[in-house]
């Protein structure tokens, strides 16, 4: 699979969106709403928790816990987004540019 399906990104930009949303109107009883309240230190060391819990499930784990403590890290991390005003799109862009296939080295015909 190449690139993002964009159903994936699609639930990464909804989700980002109602977050922004919560924290704008300042909602209340949500867990998103609670989180957003928190100082961006609490909310970066819980995506920090996330990450190791990632990591221990990579190392020791089935690729099911993988799965699961990688979605648990990204809505942390849409959470901490969301606490800074950084979107989701402005990160893929930044991750293709830095990452992603230069134009120069696209398939040339032969």
């Amino acid at each position: 699979m190449v690139g993002v399906p964009r159903e994936a990104m699609a639930t990464l930009e909804s989700l980002y969106a109602s977050f922004v949303k919560q924290k704008a109107e300042r909602a209340n009883g949500s867990k998103v709403a609670v989180l957003l309240r928190d100082d961006v230190r609490k909310i970066a060391k819980k995506l920090g928790e996330e990450a190791v819990e990632t990591v221990m499930a990579a190392v020791a784990g089935t690729k099911a816990e993988v799965i699961a403590e990688s979605s648990d890290l990204l809505f942390r991390l849409l959470v901490l987004w969301a606490k800074v005003g950084v979107e989701p799109a402005k990160v893929m862009a930044n991750l293709a540019a830095r990452h992603g296939p230069k134009v120069n080295e696209a398939v040339k015909p032969s």
